[in-house]
């Protein structure tokens, strides 16, 4: 590589670091004056990148967006990271373009890579699992991914359409499958405020307060047919609890066939304003996966984020800052006292009233442990 080559890839990188830079400092980092300074911007331009001079008491540059895509100049660390994304991408769900158009870049990618690089890269050999039974992953087309992330960015008001599931349909069944006999297919378009586009178990969903239900509701991107044009701008609104994560985990109140929180929009109201309360000793509204004799709540001590991801079967919803209440089952009720127990986290309410003596019947045997 020539020295004004190897110069003018270390303005790039420069550049890319921090966009906007003065000619003086660009100067004194590549070791050249400013004459110098301004023929490799002149030849970055040639390459394609929208390199701007910007006016003030010094001057300077500024990379900014253009209007076609330059060559990258990546390091190390970011190419693998690269690979390992592109290699992955097709567990989540994506459609197949979007999926044919990951395999193309991957095979571009390691076309040019060095060496040293090639062996790092190929040596993370990716395996992607298929779905679980009776939660098969759902392809989103490429398109809708696009408008709903863009209403989401934008905060732009988004009408579509939103197929429902007939009832009955069988879990593998495509997307939006519906009798033809159904009234709910003749349904007017869906007005909501996006906030949020989340991917889970090959899936993906629109966090959104609809605006005619006027309640937080998730949407499978899989049955969205947005329209055009989309609606008036709206201010930003904070999920109950203010946590996406726990917000959406807490809709998959299952992990069996039978439950599909996204089968259509779901609700989750915040949990602090919720009629049922932990003091009612009655269990917050709904409930974990099915086939457990056994079924309870409790509240604890810690937030839903940092609980949402060991509630397996069960559910967890935000009950403020720093607690949450989850809903477990199991095949007793002294198991599922020690389910309770196994979060690390002080119980400060429980029920129904056998969870609670089961708690106090498993407080007695690891206190005796404890006390010896």
């Amino acid at each position: 590589m020539t020295e004004t080559s190897r110069r003018t890839l270390l303005l790039l990188a420069l550049l890319q670091a921090r966009p906007d830079r003065t000619g003086p400092e660009l100067a004194a980092r590549l070791g050249v004056d400013a004459r110098t300074v301004r023929r490799d911007v002149d030849r970055l331009r040639e390459l394609g990148y929208h390199v701007v001079a910007t006016r003030g008491r010094v001057g300077g540059y500024r990379l900014d967006a253009g209007a076609e895509l330059p060559p990258l100049l990546l390091d190390d660390e970011q190419v693998v990271a690269l690979t390992v994304a592109l290699r992955t991408i097709t567990a989540s769900g994506v459609g197949d373009d979007l999926a044919e158009a990951a395999v193309r870049a991957l095979t571009t990618v390691r076309q040019v890579l060095p060496a040293r690089l090639r062996h790092r890269v190929d040596a993370v050999d990716v395996t992607t699992v298929a779905a679980a039974p009776g939660h098969p992953a759902a392809q989103v087309d490429l398109d809708v991914l696009l408008a709903v992330s863009a209403a989401a960015r934008r905060r732009e008001v988004l009408r579509f359409d939103y197929a429902p599931a007939a009832p009955g349909t069988p879990p593998d069944a495509p997307p939006g499958t519906a009798l033809p006999d159904d009234p709910r297919t003749a349904l007017p378009p869906r007005r909501a405020e996006v906030h949020h586009v989340v991917v889970r178990g090959g899936r993906w969903y629109a966090v959104a307060w609809d605006l005619d239900r006027d309640d937080w509701r998730t949407f499978r991107l899989d049955r969205m047919t947005p329209r055009t044009p989309t609606g008036p701008r709206f201010a930003a609104r904070e999920v109950p609890g203010g946590d996406v994560a726990a917000f959406v985990a807490a809709r998959f109140v299952g992990a069996l066939p039978s439950a599909d929180p996204g089968a259509g929009p779901h609700t989750l109201r915040d949990a602090r304003s919720s009629s049922t309360r932990a003091s009612d000793a009655t269990r917050p509204s709904g409930s974990p996966a099915p086939g457990w004799p056994c079924q309870g709540w409790a509240e604890l001590a810690a937030p839903a984020r940092a609980v949402a991801p060991f509630v397996e079967d069960g559910a967890v919803e935000a009950a403020g800052p720093e607690r949450c209440r989850v809903r477990l089952g199991s095949w007793s009720w002294v198991a599922l006292a020690a389910r309770v127990a196994a979060f690390d986290a002080d119980v400060l309410a429980a029920g129904p009233a056998e969870l609670v003596a089961a708690c106090g019947a498993v407080a007695r045997r690891l206190g005796a442990v404890a006390a010896s």
